[in-house]
């Protein structure tokens, strides 16, 4: 007789079915997991022991074999314990064996019985529903599982408590979803003192979700702007939401089983490796960048990344995900984030600053933002110097919006794009929008046609920068409330292509 569980493999996101096989057969006494098991994996078989024996119950002296299909798949985890535990308490039958073939289940056991939350259980979640199965995971993660209603989901304490309930003799109660949060951001743009072209700029960032980079002297609130961009973003839509926390399921970065509607904001340092940005390591985890999706992706002190760190983010920028090849991996994550950056403009930070002349101005200047190759520099929808403070301003009264009111005006205008891209599910906001949808949305007169063409022939445009005019003009046009794109949005658009000089008159 040959007793079936079922369980998932993780490939990115996705929760791929694995079928648990166990037969007990005649033989000398040995316990074998079979199927491109990792350590983690045959390691599932001593705490195995340990917690049937913590049970009372006796392993007969015979082969104890257990596959896991398919055979050519790898198997990464102790997510494992639970159905490998399942399938060997059914082929001796001491658990029904088509309850456990009905069900998906997940959990590492500790050598009391004990059961350990693991991460996964959203996206194995959603495979169980897709097959019309049960969920069975530990109850530390249920609370996560239980987010998608279509499934039903067990969560457990220890393996006794789930014997009883898969025996009918106490049936444990569906888990329930957890708790939803919403973080408001206590950091005010009101709290940032002058700087009104880059709070301007965060606006139309956030309303259109543009990449942007500021550049400007250390002490000139670069990293201060930038922390307050939370607050000024819409919170995430049900969709949205679920996107993320699958991604962060699988990263194991869901605590007590709540899902957040705030946004992500990831700022990891710039000694971070390609693997902890990107994404790979041990298992291909998802990395900042997937971290950052439907969010943030801040990135202070942008030269000083590694420059292959820094090329592998042109890729993901534009289509939205990022493949992570390995040698025994190949998995895919969504990261469709808001770039923002910030650079100083040299390596010692004051190549601007009068009173602290650079001395190997502007060679030094030249060199240091040099690192940033242009593919990736053209990249940015915004940019803006950020100049420093004068004493005197700091001594002023907060002035100007408030973040609150900012988000209020975002989020009328994301609801603009919302309602335009209706038939266009892949397109959320302007800076999605390409092709023929781009050309429909922008609507150029003569006039506003005119100034687009002499300035990208006067500045150099690329075609991609072209477009990103386009699409940062439409972004204003929205905060505006304006259905047509005119003149002054053009010319404010084409303002934020420049770094160092200022586009004059056409």
């Amino acid at each position: 007789m040959v007793a079936r569980a079922y369980s998932v493999a993780f490939e990115g996101v996705d929760a791929r079915p694995v079928e648990v096989q166990c037969a007990i057969t005649p033989g000398m006494p040995a316990f074998s997991i079979v199927g491109l098991p990792n350590k983690a994996v045959s390691e599932a078989r001593d705490r195995i022991k340990s917690a049937l024996n913590a049970l009372a119950v006796a392993l007969p002296s015979k082969r104890i074999t257990i596959n896991l299909s398919p055979a050519d798949m790898p198997k990464e985890g102790a997510h494992f314990d639970l159905p490998i535990a399942l399938s060997l308490l059914a082929a001796l039958e001491i658990v029904p064996a088509d309850s456990v073939a009905q069900s998906i289940s997940l959990g590492e056991l500790s050598l009391d019985g004990g059961l350990i939350a693991v991460p996964g259980t959203l996206p194995a979640a959603m495979t169980a529903a897709q097959d019309d199965r049960m969920l069975i995971c530990p109850q530390g993660c249920a609370p996560e599982a239980a987010w998608v209603e279509a499934c039903r989901v067990i969560g457990a304490r220890d393996l006794l408590e789930l014997i009883k309930h898969l025996s009918g003799k106490s049936l444990l109660e569906p888990a329930k979803p957890g708790e939803v949060s919403i973080t408001t951001s206590t950091k005010d743009l009101r709290d940032v003192k002058g700087q009104e072209r880059a709070k301007r700029l965060l606006e139309i960032a956030a309303a259109g979700r543009h990449h942007f980079l500021m550049s400007g002297t250390p002490g000139s609130g670069k990293s201060m702007l930038a922390a307050r961009l939370p607050g000024i973003l819409p919170p995430l839509s049900a969709t949205e939401a679920l996107e993320t926390s699958m991604v962060y399921s699988v990263a194991g970065l869901i605590a007590d089983g709540g899902i957040s509607r705030a946004r992500p904001f990831r700022e990891p340092h710039h000694t971070a490796s390609m693997a902890a940005l990107i994404g790979g390591g041990r298992g291909a985890k998802p990395g900042e960048i997937s971290l950052a999706h439907n969010g943030v992706l801040f990135l202070d002190e942008f030269p000083e990344f590694s420059r292959m760190v820094l090329e592998t983010l042109r890729q993901p920028i534009e289509t939205g995900q990022v493949n992570v090849a390995r040698a025994n991996a190949h998995v895919t994550y969504p990261s469709r984030f808001l770039l923002a950056a910030a650079a100083n403009p040299c390596k010692c930070g004051y190549l601007s600053d009068p009173n602290r002349a650079c001395a190997r101005a502007p060679i030094c200047g030249q060199d240091y933002m040099g690192r940033i190759s242009g593919p990736l520099m053209d990249r940015f929808d915004l940019r803006v110097e950020v100049p420093p403070v004068g004493f005197s301003d700091l001594s002023r009264a907060p002035e100007g919006d408030s973040s609150e009111t900012v988000a209020t005006r975002v989020a009328s205008a994301r609801a603009v794009q919302s309602a335009r891209f209706a038939d266009h599910p892949q397109i959320s906001t302007n800076a999605d929008a390409e092709g023929q949808v781009l050309e429909e949305i922008a609507g150029l007169d003569a006039e506003c046609r005119t100034l687009i063409n002499r300035a990208a022939e006067r500045m150099g445009l690329t075609a991609r920068g072209y477009h990103r005019v386009l699409r940062v003009a439409r972004t204003i046009a929205d905060l505006e409330g304006c259905p047509e794109i005119r003149r002054p949005h053009v010319a404010e658009a084409l303002s934020y292509r420049l770094v160092s000089e200022r586009l004059k008159a056409a």
